[in-house]
């Protein structure tokens, strides 16, 4: 039960945290992190050169994310799907951890959600709404 419970619980603690990011910071930090997020599996070449495509496919929706919280929520389903393809394939994000690639496709999309929603915080509201965020 808890591999299923405690990534959908450190998703909701990674938007707790950033809500405390003011705009625009809040959307260019996590579009810089959905990028980096792309090359996590690099080192493991499962994939051979599909993983360098994939880096650069990331590379591109978080530079466009940049600018976009729709982008980088599109950034965090890629990931998804590249960690349940890691998953299936037995070559986990972390090696020693055998389900962090299935722990990572649960928390992947708790981000996804909150980026399709304007990356909106909770605590500032007053200081988002002014920003017209």
């Amino acid at each position: 039960m808890l591999r299923y419970v405690l990534p959908v619980v450190i998703g909701l603690i990674w938007v707790g945290i950033f809500s405390f990011v003011p705009e625009p910071h809040r959307r260019r930090i996590n579009a810089v992190v959905v990028g980096g997020a792309g090359a996590a599996y690099i080192s493991g070449g499962s994939f051979g050169l599909g993983e360098l495509a994939f880096t650069t496919l990331m590379t591109l929706v978080a530079y466009v994310g940049l600018r976009s919280w729709t982008f980088i929520g599109i950034g965090w389903l890629l990931h998804t799907g590249w960690d349940v393809l890691h998953h299936r394939r037995g070559a986990p994000l972390i090696p020693s951890v055998h389900d962090s690639s299935f722990g990572c496709a649960l928390c992947d999309p708790v981000i996804a959600l909150w980026c399709f929603t304007g990356g909106r915080s909770p605590w500032r509201k007053r200081q988002d709404e002014d920003l017209g965020v």
